[in-house]
């Protein structure tokens, strides 16, 4: 790749930019650490590693990046691609070989999504692994609109508000999940990843899933964004200023014991009485 223009140039600071913010907020790298970074072979994961490997030389830590990339036995995956672009980077990588797809399609449907099943599935590997070589984080491609999408998604299939925190202790303590593109837009991303020219692998695993309700939440997310630009961002930002007491989770506020205060003082006047 030749001179980056002044455009995407700006493009690149911005991702930079925004990616350690991300970890300064929410204290994602600390000095000593050894980032497991998670490879899929898909936009994210390799702006993901481009941007960490640029943290790592003008960070004031010291912390070590190893890629790792998990082969999940997809018919046709071409696994030569991945450890060929980490060998012309000079990163340390492994690729964990498991057959997941095998037990994905032998417990889905035919015709029915594997999303759901596929990622747990991975995750659980990713997690082992992690353990093993004694990585302290574990880094995942996942970006603010994948994070307002998981939002609505959980909002409108299960009853719940929650999104992908950036940064996750997973449930038995011992591994520390962070999502450093947190405050990066898809559109971004995608555009850094057609400048840099990344060897993408397509998931080919279920086809292009058009009827996957994130697609559905995403096109709602994208019309609502070409109406109102911005929008995006806003609700990203009401996941950062949560108000308990302004919900209904009688778990998280104690709505049981509120009463009058006699002390208080009226904040607001009678206009009647003026």
């Amino acid at each position: 790749m030749g001179t980056l223009s002044v455009s995407q140039l700006k493009l690149q600071k911005r991702l930079r930019r925004l990616t350690g913010e991300a970890v300064a907020d929410f204290n994602m790298i600390e000095d000593g650490d050894k980032v497991m970074v998670c490879l899929s072979g898909g936009k994210d994961s390799y702006t993901l590693l481009d941007v960490l490997l640029h943290l790592q030389k003008v960070a004031p830590i010291q912390f070590s990046i190893v890629a790792v990339n998990m082969d999940q036995k997809q018919p046709g995956f071409p696994e030569e691609v991945l450890p060929a672009y980490l060998k012309s980077l000079g990163v340390e990588y492994h690729i964990v070989e498991k057959d997941t797809y095998s037990v994905v399609k032998e417990l889905v449907p035919e015709g029915k999504t594997t999303c759901s099943l596929c990622s747990r599935l991975r995750r659980g590997t990713l997690y082992t692994f992690a353990d093993e070589i004694g990585a302290t984080k574990m880094a995942l491609g996942h970006h603010r609109d994948d994070i307002v999408e998981t939002f609505f998604l959980n909002m409108f299939f299960n009853g719940t508000l929650k999104a992908m925190p950036p940064k996750l202790r997973s449930d038995d303590g011992r591994n520390v999940v962070i999502r450093p593109l947190a405050y990066c837009n898809e559109k971004d991303i995608q555009a850094y990843s057609d400048l840099q020219q990344f060897p993408i692998i397509p998931c080919n695993l279920c086809g292009s899933q058009e009827n996957l309700q994130r697609q559905v939440v995403k096109d709602m997310l994208q019309e609502w964004e070409r109406k109102n630009p911005g929008r995006t961002e806003s609700i990203f930002r009401s996941l950062q200023h949560v108000n308990p007491s302004q919900l209904a989770d009688r778990n998280l506020f104690d709505f049981a014991s509120l009463k009058i205060d006699e002390t208080a003082t009226p904040r607001f006047v009678n206009l009647l009485n003026l």
